[in-house]
C-alpha cells in the first residue's frame, strides 16, 4: 500500500533555512510513502503516542509525522532543531 505524504506549510517553508545535508535526509518521505508509518530502521526512531512518531536525521536534528490507523495519509508536522521539537 503507499500512503499520501503530507508536509506542512510551516514545514516546507522552514526546510530551506535548514542545512542542506538536513534537507536530504527528507529522503524519510519517501520511505514514509512506501512503508508506512513505522520506521525502525531509521536513527533514534521511535513511537511517542499511538499516532505521533519521529526519528533523528542527525545529531541535532529530528523529524515528527503523525500517523492515524486505518489511514493512508501520514502528516509530518515538524522538521528541525530537536531543542525547539514539539515532543
Amino acid at each position: 500500500m503507499e500512503y499520501k505524504i503530507i508536509i506542512k506549510k510551516k514545514v516546507a517553508k522552514g526546510l530551506r533555512k535548514l542545512p542542506v545535508w538536513v534537507q536530504q535526509k527528507l529522503a524519510l518521505a519517501r520511505d514514509l510513502q512506501e512503508k508506512g508509518p513505522e520506521q525502525p530502521t531509521w536513527y533514534n526512531y521511535s513511537k511517542l503516542s499511538q499516532t505521533e512518531y519521529h526519528c533523528h536525521l542527525g545529531t541535532s536534528w529530528v523529524a515528527c509525522w503523525r500517523h492515524q490507523d486505518k489511514e493512508i495519509v501520514i502528516e509530518v508536522y515538524y522538521v528541525g532543531s530537536r531543542e525547539k521539537a514539539p515532543y
